[in-house]
């Protein structure tokens, strides 16, 4: 009998799952405690630090974020100002280093629905990331690449996560 997924639930190690036809979930446990793991996916000096992923040469030119319930967010990500991408929506649901919830309306269309849970054990704090897809179509059609480029977004987190951890410590 394996003990090692209670003891390690994920090593560190990103997974992504599709759960169903419209769900997609990413999982990953990061070494900081929830409080420091929610403020980095919520205040915009600390979330542009580690979001876009360094080997895609992208980067994170703005970022608004209005974290409360109702709160709006406008990321612009691109090479050169010339030909940005735009991803915006709202935060349907925010509670504080537990849980935030938010739309994804730049398609036009009806997008994912994306809920980000923190759950922290012995000082780390267990990531699940769910999105919910209006139809199995728009799943197919999104594909996972943006969630398997998640495992280098969450390696930059726990990077930034040292960091932070040792601003605290010599606070």
């Amino acid at each position: 009998m394996d003990k090692r997924s209670e003891s390690e639930p994920m090593n560190n190690r990103t997974t992504v799952e599709r759960k169903s036809d419209r769900e997609l979930v990413v999982t990953r446990t990061v070494n900081g405690p929830a409080r420091i793991v929610f403020e980095a996916w919520t205040k915009p000096e600390l979330f542009k630090q580690w979001w876009a992923p360094k080997s895609m040469g992208m980067f994170l030119r703005s970022c608004e974020m209005d974290v409360r319930t109702g709160g709006t967010y406008r990321l612009v990500f691109g090479h050169d100002a010339s030909n940005p991408d735009e991803f915006f929506g709202r935060y349907i649901e925010v509670i504080p280093h537990s849980r935030i919830v938010w739309t994804n309306d730049e398609g036009g269309d009806v997008g994912p629905v994306t809920t980000v849970t923190f759950e922290e054990k012995d000082g780390k704090t267990l990531l699940v990331l769910h999105e919910l897809y209006p139809s199995k179509e728009a799943l197919d059609a999104a594909g996972t690449g943006a969630a398997d480029a998640m495992g280098e977004q969450f390696e930059q987190l726990d990077e930034l996560l040292v960091t932070l951890g040792a601003n605290l410590r010599g606070s």
